[in-house]
């Protein structure tokens, strides 16, 4: 029944696969309106779990945005790369728990050679230390955490075991640009969302550092590798020369961008990032392995180790810094596997291109809105690009026309006091097919505007 019961699963995971380029790109107003089906009260029998599958991907899969295939530029949202799929198969199936080397070998193994291979990709230092977690949200918490109980421990204060209550203080410094995921993440390691110095940025996004304040203080700088919005990076060469010689961590939230350290054609954008103390980047974003996929990096493994290492009776010892004591969780899924599958697939070349491609679909994309007179707001530096219509109402009416075609899906944004459209390119499958899509879509949407304007006049 099991081997039957997996045997069905993967025949329509299969299915679903072959069909993503055929399916809208949202769902239609019939596929959720049947998804109100699921909500029932829990059954008081047993059911079959072929009928189980069942009903779930009959009203499930119609119910999905199709993120996986080349024209979803929403969000920020990678692809899902097809040896990624079939290792989380895999690794779903061993159902291991990467907390500790002795829970799962394997896991342990992999995760301490894909943490390698990372830091030789980013130019990090050898020496440095990794952890995987959920997300870059999660590895920004993790490093402002290191960051924030370093910089007491040097000032003599405990925070691990003290607490922050009567703790000296340290400057918190930030963009004014910077991605929200900060702010949440300030919020709950306990410094604040609002206790903090905010520095001004350029018109792409870019943190000014002319507007720094000066060094001497104890401080944490959280600095950007791609902005949100323009794909823009801070200048963190500039940002370390200005702190070098005063008691400082810097921690780079480079949820897409720190992949540009991997291209030699975009490597220029990340100079000075070596310089920092800690760093955050997504997997699920521009590596393309499925959701629940990023790695935090600190420099010295014993920051990691003085925030988050616990001991009890019932842990083994270990020569090495096991996962439970990197970061805040105990239990965890061992998602190295997924980075080592598509990685070790791609290989430095591979992996290379892919972002070349990503970042050249996003220029052509931009070239080709350009010629059809929509107007392009960002230097186009990696893969995110920012187009409107002629005025705050056409943008409206573009997106909401490109979102209800369902052959595309893209999102409005604010920019520099613009209604503005964000086009992230992330997945491996977008082509140029998909561009002429989109131009086609955004072009009609455009007609469809102005002819009903001219018909209310």
């Amino acid at each position: 029944m099991d081997d039957e019961l997996l045997a069905l699963a993967a025949a329509r995971a299969i299915n679903y696969r072959r069909g993503i380029g055929d399916q809208a790109v949202f769902p239609a107003a019939d596929a959720l309106a049947s998804l109100r089906n699921f909500v029932e009260s829990l059954p008081d029998d047993s059911r079959e779990p072929a009928d189980v599958m069942d009903q779930l991907d009959r009203l499930g899969s119609p119910g999905t945005v199709a993120s996986v295939g080349g024209r979803y530029f929403g969000f920020v949202t990678g692809g899902v790369h097809p040896v990624a799929l079939s290792a989380s198969w895999l690794s779903a199936a061993w159902d291991q728990n990467a907390a500790l080397g002795v829970m799962s070998p394997t896991a342990a193994v992999l995760d301490t050679v894909v943490g390698g291979w990372l830091l030789d990709l980013f130019g990090l230092p050898p020496t440095a230390q990794h952890q995987f977690v959920t997300g870059t949200s999660m590895a920004n918490a993790v490093g402002i955490a290191a960051g924030r109980d370093a910089l007491l421990h040097d000032l003599g204060w405990d925070s691990v075991q003290s607490g922050l209550f009567g703790a000296p203080e340290i400057r918190v410094v930030v963009s004014e640009a910077a991605h929200l995921s900060v702010s949440k993440a300030l919020g709950f390691t306990g410094l604040g969302r609002d206790r903090i110095i905010r520095v001004a940025a350029d018109d792409q996004g870019r943190l000014d550092p002319n507007e720094l304040p000066e060094p001497g203080p104890p401080t944490l700088v959280i600095a950007q590798a791609g902005h949100v919005n323009s794909g823009s990076f801070d200048p963190l060469a500039a940002i370390a020369d200005h702190f070098d010689g005063s008691p400082h961590w810097i921690h780079v939230d480079g949820a897409f961008g720190l992949w540009a350290a991997t291209m030699a054609t975009h490597r220029h954008l990340t100079e000075g990032m070596n310089r920092a103390h800690s760093w955050g980047t997504d997997l699920h974003k521009w590596l393309n392995t499925t959701y629940d996929s990023a790695v935090v990096i600190v420099r010295d493994r014993k920051d990691l180790a003085r925030s988050f290492q616990l001991t009890a009776e019932y842990l083994p010892p270990s020569e090495r810094l096991e996962p439970m004591h990197r970061g805040p969780e105990m239990s965890q899924r061992a998602r190295a596997i997924e980075a080592w599958a598509v990685m070790s697939t791609l290989g430095r070349a591979g992996i290379e291109e892919h972002g070349k491609h990503l970042c050249e679909m996003t220029r052509l994309l931009a070239e080709r809105l350009l010629k059809a007179d929509f107007e392009v707001h960002n230097d186009v530096v990696l893969n995110q690009l920012l187009i409107s219509g002629q005025d705050d109402d056409e943008t409206d009416a573009l997106v909401t026309a490109a979102q209800r075609s369902g052959r595309v899906w893209c999102a409005p944004t604010e920019w520099r006091g613009r209604r503005v459209i964000r086009l992230s390119i992330c997945s491996a499958a977008t082509s140029t097919d998909d561009l002429g899509v989109v131009e086609q879509v955004l072009d009609d949407a455009r007609h469809g505007h102005r002819s009903q304007g001219e018909q209310s006049l």
